[in-house]
């Protein structure tokens, strides 16, 4: 008997998020006496790092269109036979999302989305409530138990290890998917939100696109991710993908600037796992100083160039 986890490809590499959904599944194995076995589709070179991050074995099924969640949930029910796995372990990313309910409604079983703890050993998980405000305690009875883990909150354990590649080809049926095409596009040296350890965000308070440059600027010294609040994303002064809240993207980054943003509930709802959080806003009253670690009262054109010239000065000295 295995723990079964699905380890999201993109494009060859293995994001942030995946590696932590692997090491997680490789400390339950742990805890269960047996071993974790991930599955993943698509080209990967070797073992694409999975038995570093803790896999004993990497299923690939090379032949599954990874954007059909009707032939991935097929595959994943498959190899969980073909594993004896009682445990399916996702990334609580957009893949974990569209495949673990239909593979957990397939195997009977039991779904905890966005853990953000190992489970105790009578499968008792740990999992953020009510927009982050409260953590709940899920214990999973059922003998299959399917969990996502929520990204950044669990972190990658390094192996030393190499994993041994098998094929699998399971029947994967027909394939259902409606869409037609799919193409990435992404910036040389963008740092995708959800694996950025570092944000820096604006919000209305920077008054136009045309002054998002020392967002930027300050992003680029501290080899950060830039994001904005919905209402920045909505008139079109930042594309959507930056977008960070309830309704956007959730991330849960090591340190998150706010700059002009005032906190409303939405936003806080996506950004509350950050481990540091500081504030920049001309308005004492604004929501998110109550939920900063660190806040500074001044005007975001007056303050920003002195972060800067700071994160300058820091960087030149490591």
């Amino acid at each position: 008997m295995s723990v079964l986890v699905y380890a999201d490809n993109h494009q060859g590499k293995f994001p942030k998020s995946s590696l932590e959904a692997v090491s997680y599944a490789a400390d339950i194995a742990a805890m269960l006496g047996t071993d974790a076995v991930a599955i993943t589709t698509g080209a990967i070179q070797g073992d694409g790092g999975l038995g570093q991050a803790g896999a004993s074995k990497v299923l690939h099924a090379a032949q599954v269109n990874a954007s059909d969640s009707q032939q991935m949930t097929r595959v994943i029910v498959a190899a969980a036979a073909h594993v004896s796995a009682s445990v399916v372990v996702f990334s609580h990313d957009i893949a974990g999302k569209l495949v673990a309910p239909r593979v957990a409604a397939r195997l009977d079983a039991g779904l905890v989305p966005g853990a953000i703890a190992i489970p105790t050993s009578d499968f008792v998980v740990k999992k953020n409530v009510f927009s982050g405000k409260a953590i709940a305690d899920i214990a999973l009875n059922t003998a299959n138990k399917v969990i996502t883990v929520l990204p950044n909150s669990y972190g990658v354990k390094a192996t030393g290890n190499t994993a041994p590649v098998e094929a699998f080809n399971a029947d994967a049926g027909a394939a259902g998917i409606k869409v037609k095409e799919v193409k990435a596009e992404s910036k040389d040296g963008e740092i995708p939100l959800p694996e950025a350890e570092i944000v820096v965000s604006g919000g209305r308070g920077m008054k136009g696109p045309e002054h998002w440059g020392p967002i930027e600027e300050l992003a680029k010294i501290l080899g950060a991710a830039t994001a904005c609040s919905r209402p920045v994303a909505d008139i079109g002064w930042r594309p959507h993908h930056e977008h960070v809240g309830q309704t956007g993207v959730t991330i849960r980054p090591n340190l998150y600037f706010a700059i002009g943003i005032s906190g409303a509930i939405q936003h806080l709802a996506g950004v509350n796992g950050s481990k540091t959080i500081v504030v920049i806003n001309k308005d004492p009253e604004a929501p998110f100083f109550k939920a900063a670690d660190y806040g500074i009262v001044g005007d975001a054109f007056e303050v920003l160039p002195k972060i800067i010239d700071a994160a300058k000065q820091f960087s030149a000295s490591k």
